[in-house]
Formats: C-alpha cells, structure tokens, sequence
C-alpha cells in the first residue's frame, strides 16, 4: 500500500489488503465493556393539538436525565453493579400549517443489572443510553387531538476511556473528489427516446396483405 494511492472506489469505501498492515498504533478509544438491550412500548400516547391538524413526528435521541443516574454495589457479586436511572425520549409533532410542537414521552424508569469491573478511583465508567422510536400503526387524528402509539428500543452501554493496541495502515488515503450537485436535465432522457411514427399506419401495417 503506498502512502498516496486513494483507495476509494465510487461508492467511497476503502478496499485493504490484511497482508499489508503496517505497523501496531496505540490509540485512545471509548471500550464498551457491557452492554445490553431493552424495549418499551406506550400503547395510546395522547396530544393536544389545539386548532392544528397532525401531519408527522420525528424523535430525538433519548437521554439520561441529570442526577437520576444511581450506580450501587450488589452483595456477593464482585464487578456487577445495580443501575438506576431516568431515561427521556423528546419529540417534535409538525402540523400541516407548519406550525411544531415539542413534547417528551413517559419518563422511563430503568433498575438493571451491568457488568463494571473494579478500577483504580480515578478511571470514570460512563453510562450511555442510545434509542430508536418508531410510531406503531397509523396516528388517531380526531378534532384537537392525536393518539399514537410507539415502541422504543433502547441499548444501555457501560463505556470506558483505554487505550488499545491495534494494528494500522498507515494514516487514511486521501479521500475522493466531491460530488457536485447538478439539477436533472429533462432533456439528457428526451435524447433517448425512441422516435415517434409522424404517419398513421397503413392497412397493410395493421392487417397484413391478405
């Protein structure tokens, strides 16, 4: 692999050869030490829209809410811990005039189980909830009012600052030339159609000769 040949192809992807790692690199990541998935489902979620009429909703990453994080030791099980925290999922509703409206689904209460190992007191373990919210069926929209049902997948992650011994390629190729946005002609396509017949057909064309 030499250092300046791009080994981008259209798509953007880079294609690398095993047998050409370069050297080990000690890099500072965050480890995932544990993690572990969960799922809620809130059957009739309920707003008030006033005078608008629903059109969307979109939802933001979910979130721990500051000072409900808990993290206890639990008797006779040495690098588990008992988790307790708050998690909070934000959306936004968009009304057919334009008009949004900012909302929080039920506060989910999480009492879970994860592995995190002793350490020195210095080392910091972060707990990271990440989300994914789906509306379940079609929206109930009657006057002033919309119901909607959703289910959210959560993953809960016990992340670490190491370092870590990898091995590398050398630094990242240079990357490939920026796409330019060009509008679609309308008459790149009109260059390929077939051309029309400007005559009608004759009996003969249509029916044969007998």
């Amino acid at each position: 692999m030499t250092k300046n040949k791009n080994l981008h192809d259209f798509d953007g992807k880079i294609e690398f050869d095993l047998n050409n790692i370069r050297e080990v690199d000690c890099v500072i990541v965050d480890k995932v030490y544990a993690q572990c998935q969960s799922r809620e489902c809130f059957p009739s979620v309920e707003v008030d829209t006033g005078e608008g009429t629903f059109s969307s909703i979109k939802f933001k990453q979910g979130f721990i809410l500051p000072d409900t994080l808990r993290i206890d030791n639990i008797p006779n099980r040495p690098n588990f811990k008992r988790v307790r925290f708050t998690l909070r999922i934000p959306y936004k509703i968009t009304l057919t005039n334009g008009e949004t409206m900012e909302n929080n689904l039920p506060d989910i209460e999480k009492d879970i189980v994860l592995f995190i190992p002793e350490a020195r007191d210095e080392f910091q373990f972060n707990i990271v909830a990440e989300t994914s919210s789906k509306v379940l069926g079609q929206p109930v929209v009657t006057d002033g009012n919309v119901v909607f049902a959703v289910g959210v997948f959560i993953i809960i992650k016990v992340v670490g600052r190491v370092q870590l011994l990898i091995p590398t390629f050398g630094f990242c190729p240079e990357p490939p030339p920026c796409q330019e946005f060009a509008p679609e002609d309308v008459c790149d396509d009109f260059d390929n159609h077939p051309f029309p017949l400007f005559f009608p057909l004759q009996y003969g064309d249509l029916f044969g000769n007998d």
